[in-house]
């Protein structure tokens, strides 16, 4: 028989479990952006295989040798492999909204007071 969880202890488990986007996008595009990229960097794959595979025939030495050059040129993006990042955990997303709560209470704070020692010292100025 599967013993009953308490509120609290299912409370834990959510926050361990559950997770949040951190990175600020929209949840729902990662739907289409993961497909997108892996449709990308196949593509980019395909594109450097067919180059390399359309050579045939005596070798020139100066195409080979600027060939070559252009390969390692290319951008991070282009060779780097994608990789799917998991969301943040709930309770580390939690306690990221409290702590910027906390400092913006502070920082307002701190507005508020400066604001009122200066209208004080021009009163009494």
């Amino acid at each position: 028989m599967v013993r009953r969880r308490s509120p609290q202890e299912k409370k834990a488990l959510s926050y361990a479990k559950d997770r949040r986007n951190g990175y600020g996008e929209n949840d729902k595009s990662s739907r289409k952006n993961i497909p997108r990229q892996k449709r990308i960097r196949n593509r980019v794959g395909r594109r450097s295989d067919s180059v390399l595979g359309e050579a045939t025939g005596p070798v020139d030495l100066d195409a080979a040798e600027k060939c070559e050059v252009d390969l390692l040129a290319r951008s991070k993006w282009q060779t780097a492999p994608w990789q799917k990042k998991p969301d943040t955990p709930l309770r580390v997303m939690v306690a990221y909204k409290l702590r910027r709560r906390a400092h913006r209470a502070a920082m307002a704070a701190d507005r508020d007071r400066a604001g009122r020692e200066a209208a004080a010292a021009v009163r009494w100025g």
